[in-house]
């Protein structure tokens, strides 16, 4: 058993507690955590130090708070909106778990679209809608009127494996009914999100630039069909372009960034960051609605959220002494999924949470651009991204999606129902890891999705 390897206890509890021990590999070094109930995402890292746990815990409080409009008797929750998408943070990211696509009849209130208009914005930054922004808010204060409903169609797509059994894929559409400020722009680029699960963020910007650049390879120099690269993004504390890590076209550098834009974005919620609203000059009735102080969001309240989303602890993969789990592990690295979904990364020193530092860490991603295919295009560039490159998802934690969250929706916008579809939608630099997919007979293919759902 390696240095990486323990044992770990799982217990159900019901009247009484049931344990039994089983080998698990550890996913984060010291940040990992050994719960596979529908809290594993949401424990602190371990390697926390007392400090910085009670810090964790008070983010932790202000990461499920609900916030209300401006003015209101507790002015350190107010400033909702007045546009919005949800009222908390753990409104899109429930048990800091993976969203998925509403159901049929459901409005979108656990992913959004994103849009925006051919061209680039300052410093390569999508081209905002002069109406709508950047994203449909489908949620609004009294007296203003919400920016449209999305409404998603789904097209099947329908195909067979080597062996002949066939599988179904399902492709969205989406339509923005409802419209609150006039006919959208014919030209609107449109990419619906869902929000990603929370864990290891902290350990994956710790990862040093020079490690996620060494492993970019642009011109397919190697001759692999893979050629990686990293986005380069608007660093706002900075003022530079920095090394994109987060969001699933690798957009903000920093998980600061990330939180603070989320706020306002999603809530708008103003912090130093980002100190305007973010209504256009066609939402009149928008811009006149009174804010909850300037900036809502404080620095030291921005800070503790930024903290708790750091030292979010990643859980162990389990059953990895189990046959299937091995051989599909194997069957993993002989399509050539890792070349893109790297197994093991290192961080290097990390001042923000030194306990997360000169970490060995296996969270299968190399935070680089890919080319995914014309099928899983949006066409809506973002800095140096195009429309049909996305960001290397982390795989750790895939296993335990449906105990957390109870659906499996995987990929930037929910539409694959299981991991079998998410791995077919491949395409592009990934098409030959998914021919091989497709070409493996049903034992092959059952013991890599074995190995995936040990993660």
């Amino acid at each position: 058993m390696s240095e990486y390897a323990f044992a770990v206890v799982f217990c159900l509890a019901a009247t009484g507690c049931q344990c039994s021990a089983r080998t698990a590999t550890a996913a984060a070094g010291t940040a990992t955590v050994t719960d596979a109930t529908r809290d594993a995402f949401s424990l602190p890292a371990p390697s926390l130090t007392k400090e910085h746990r009670a810090a964790f815990f008070v983010g932790n409080s202000l990461f499920n708070r609900s916030w209300v409009a401006a003015p209101a008797t507790l002015d350190s929750r107010d400033g909702l909106g007045p546009l919005f998408n949800a009222r908390s943070c753990s409104g899109c990211h429930f048990k800091d778990g993976r969203s998925r696509p509403p159901e049929p009849g459901e409005p979108m209130r656990t992913m959004l679209l994103r849009v925006s208009i051919p061209g680039r914005g300052p410093r390569g930054a999508p081209l905002s809608d002069p109406i709508y922004g950047d994203q449909i808010q489908g949620s609004a204060n009294p007296g203003v009127p919400p920016e449209g409903d999305v409404v998603i169609r789904y097209a099947v797509v329908r195909g067979a494996f080597a062996d002949g059994q066939p599988y179904e894929l399902l492709k969205p559409e989406y339509r923005i009914e409802h419209a609150g400020y006039g006919e959208p722009n014919a030209s609107l680029l449109m990419s619906a999100r869902v929000a990603p699960a929370m864990i290891g963020l902290g350990l994956l910007e710790a990862v040093p630039e020079q490690a996620v650049r060494e492993r970019e390879d642009p011109e397919d120099k190697n001759h692999d069909g893979v050629s990686g690269r990293p986005n380069l993004v608007w660093d706002v504390r900075r003022g530079a372009l920095s090394l994109g890590r987060f969001g699933w076209k690798a957009e903000q550098p920093t998980v600061e960034q990330q939180s603070a834009a989320a706020f306002n974005g999603d809530l708008g919620i103003t912090s130093s960051l980002f100190p305007d609203e973010g209504c256009t000059a066609a939402e009149l009735r928008c811009r006149e609605q009174p804010n909850g102080g300037a900036p809502e969001a404080s620095d030291e309240l921005l800070r503790d959220i930024v903290l708790y989303a750091r030292s979010l602890g990643v859980p162990a993969r389990r059953h990895d002494d189990d046959a299937a789990a091995s051989r599909g592990e194997a069957l993993f690295d002989r399509a050539g999924c890792a070349a893109c979904h790297t197994t093991t990364l290192r961080t290097g020193e990390f001042s923000g949470i030194p306990e997360l530092s000169q970490q060995e860490i296996h969270p299968y991603t190399d935070l680089l651009l890919h080319d995914l295919g014309e099928g899983l295009a949006d066409q809506r560039p973002s800095f140096e991204a195009d429309g049909r490159e996305w960001r290397t998802a982390p795989l750790w934690g895939l296993g335990l999606l449906h105990t957390v969250n109870e659906h499996t929706r995987l990929l930037h916008d929910g539409r694959a129902r299981d991991v079998t579809e998410a791995t077919l939608w491949h395409d592009g630099e990934a098409r030959t890891a998914r021919d091989a997919f497709l070409h493996m007979n049903r034992e092959e293919r059952r013991a890599l999705l074995a190995f995936l759902d040990s993660l």
